[in-house]
């Protein structure tokens, strides 16, 4: 619904900082450079009731994200609500957001589904003086006291980094995301851009299917049959197109172990539990892990920082990422996302080793 090798970035650890408020101590657990814009909460002391709302339960990415918000309410001592689904549709997240509001909520952590539309929700968030973080997804416009997320343009160059190093020439597939989410846009333009720039000898094929499993499976089939000859295939969301992706594969005979004859070579977006199983059975080359359990974290981290009136500015961060601003203004707490593969699929600090 977070650079490759050519795009690394050095990030530098700050020191972890305390900051005492009066009558109440808040451990800055998580930030570079912050400032207390004296803005607290409207109850006047930065606590009270926080909305969280998801953008869909399809995905095993989103369930595992859904499981982790509670435990890191709970040690980021934020009081969050019951989570709300907004089922993939962008009109009933905005309801759920003013739903939330009419409940009284001090602050909101919302993975907003459109871009775009999203703002609706923002206005009315700020009219009632109540602060937003975003999760996944960056907002066009808007007021959000952070984005959480990863270089969601990395995604796309490190899945094209490593087909274009295992396929040498060819047709490679890209099954993309919704493009009315940012997310989306940047892994579509990055693996395009990195393809023509770096691999000319590839050509690269296209399927929209926005965040849509029973799409991407009858678009992935409908395009099989008219180019059997695929040597590469890029997920941008294993969570919704992993299965149909390799039920569809293995319907027409094309589902081949690495080491095969045959074997067409998949770099998927996730780090969920099945792409590592597939990573392991041969059945997938790597995944870029997005970092389910950091976005609950930090999105409860920034929200109680916003409801104690903390502001934050662009730098490194201690938690091994950077704060940048986006082109709208915003700020986006960039988290680490690493490439998973045969190497270190097995890897006991990566999330998906560490959920059922």
């Amino acid at each position: 619904m977070p650079g490759t090798p050519a795009r690394k970035q050095n990030r530098s650890r700050t020191a972890r900082a305390v900051g005492a408020v009066a009558g109440a101590t808040l451990l800055l657990a998580a930030c570079g450079s912050t400032k207390d814009t004296g803005a607290a909460g409207a109850d006047g002391g930065g606590s009270g009731r926080v909305g969280v709302i998801l953008p869909l339960l399809t995905s095993p990415f989103w369930q595992s994200y859904n499981d982790y918000v509670p435990k890191m309410a709970e040690s980021e001592g934020v009081d969050a609500l019951k989570t709300v689904n907004s089922n993939s549709d962008p009109s009933q997240q905005i309801t759920d957001i003013n739903n939330q509001l009419n409940q009284g909520v001090k602050g909101l952590v919302v993975a907003p589904l459109d871009s775009a539309a999203i703002e609706a929700g923002l206005d009315q968030a700020e009219r009632k003086g109540v602060p937003v973080v975003a999760v996944d997804v960056a907002p066009d416009q808007g007021k959000v006291a952070m984005v959480v997320r990863a270089d969601n343009v990395a995604y796309g160059e490190k899945a094209c980094d490593y087909l274009g190093k295992n396929v040498t020439s060819g047709k490679v597939v890209q099954i993309m995301g919704d493009l009315a989410s940012v997310n989306g846009r940047d892994r579509s333009e990055a693996f395009r851009a990195c393809v023509r720039k770096n691999f000319p000898k590839l050509e690269v094929l296209e399927i929209p299917a926005k965040w849509e499993s029973d799409t991407a499976a009858s678009k992935l089939d409908t395009l099989l049959n008219a180019n059997p000859d695929i040597k590469g295939i890029y997920l941008q969301a294993g969570g919704v197109y992993l299965a149909p992706t390799l039920q569809t594969l293995k319907s027409k005979g094309m589902l081949k172990k690495a080491g095969q004859d045959g074997h067409i070579a998949i770099v998927s977006n996730d780090g969920i539990p099945q792409e590592y199983d597939a990573i392991r059975k041969g059945e997938i080359d790597a995944t870029v892990s997005q970092p389910a359990d950091l976005y609950a974290k930090y999105g409860m981290y920034y929200i109680r920082a916003a409801m104690e009136g903390k502001s934050f500015e662009p730098g490194p961060t201690d938690h091994d990422s950077t704060i940048v601003k986006l082109p709208s203004g915003i700020l986006e707490d960039q988290l680490p996302a690493p490439l998973v593969t045969k190497d270190n699929v097995d890897d006991p600090k990566l999330w998906g080793n560490t959920v059922g």
